[in-house]
């Protein structure tokens, strides 16, 4: 059984569990998952863990995501994006570039949003999206957002595209919509493309096409920011057994490591460290 980490470059039209099934395929196996879901309308990076790499996606570093998205101004759809129906017109003021550079500008910082019906966020063990299907409205609660830093990329006659980082859990679906509100008109995103997830990069990734049994990358490629402790053969049968340990570590949470295996995350209570989560 071969277990790791894929950095793939999602293509347009594929949800991120049809990604995970497909790739499942590859490998021959069920145990597959992704960080950071991607819109099927949305390209761009999706982290893959397999077998045993799925359980370290918990543990990469996910804080901060970077996104160009192409914003089409004078029509809302009822998605917020190019896959759903035309609901609302209106017109387009005249914008010019530094207009539109002070508007996204007025979104930097940390504000509250409103996750879209169409999001996969479950309640009732349902996702929204499965409800907005039945034809059903739920209310939702704001959740705090930061936009990092926003900037545009290029004008349209009819809109234009921008580059955003911004916290995890924001959707730029609902971002583009209320940027086309402050500039005195509607929008839907038509394009939306994933640069990056915390310090991975869409360059590093491979297409679904391009993904083989030779593919996968070490999950210590998602955990490189923790600090790790590699094990002898006695130190690595106590983690396999979760056995709490006094380690000269710097931090709360350190890995422990055989060779070049992730054996498990430890974190400090009191004086000793407790296992969080094992990853063989």
């Amino acid at each position: 059984m071969k277990d790791g980490i894929i950095f793939l470059d999602k293509e347009e039209g594929l949800t991120s569990r049809k990604v995970d099934n497909l790739i499942g395929k590859v490998f021959h196996t069920h145990k597959v998952g992704h960080l950071g879901t991607l819109d099927p309308f949305a390209t761009g990076l999706l982290i893959i863990g397999v077998n045993k790499g799925n359980k370290a996606l918990s543990f990469a570093l996910d804080e901060e995501k970077t996104y160009e998205a192409r914003l089409v101004l004078g029509k809302a759809t009822s998605t917020g994006d190019k896959t759903g129906e035309v609901i609302e017109t209106k017109d387009i003021p005249p914008l010019n570039e530094d207009k539109i550079k002070e508007v996204l500008s007025s979104f930097i910082g940390k504000s509250t949003q409103i996750p879209p019906m169409t999001s996969a966020i479950k309640i009732g063990g349902k996702a929204l999206y499965e409800l907005a299907h039945e034809g059903k409205q739920i209310q939702r609660d704001p959740r705090p957002i930061e936009v990092y830093s926003i900037s545009l990329t290029c004008l349209f006659e009819d809109g234009f595209s921008f580059k955003v980082s911004v916290s995890k859990g924001t959707y730029i679906r609902v971002l583009g919509e209320d940027i086309a509100k402050a500039l005195g008109s509607v929008g839907y995103l038509s394009s939306l493309r994933r640069l990056s997830i915390g310090r991975y990069r869409v360059e590093e990734a491979i297409t679904l096409e391009e993904v083989t049994q030779d593919s996968l990358l070490s999950p210590l490629k998602v955990l490189s920011h923790m600090e790790k402790i590699y094990c002898s053969p006695s130190l690595a049968e106590l983690v396999r057994n979760g056995v709490k340990l006094k380690l000269k570590a710097k931090g709360d949470l350190v890995l422990l490591c055989q060779n070049e295996e992730p054996l498990a995350v430890y974190r400090k209570e009191g004086e000793e460290y407790r296992c969080l989560r094992g990853l063989f």
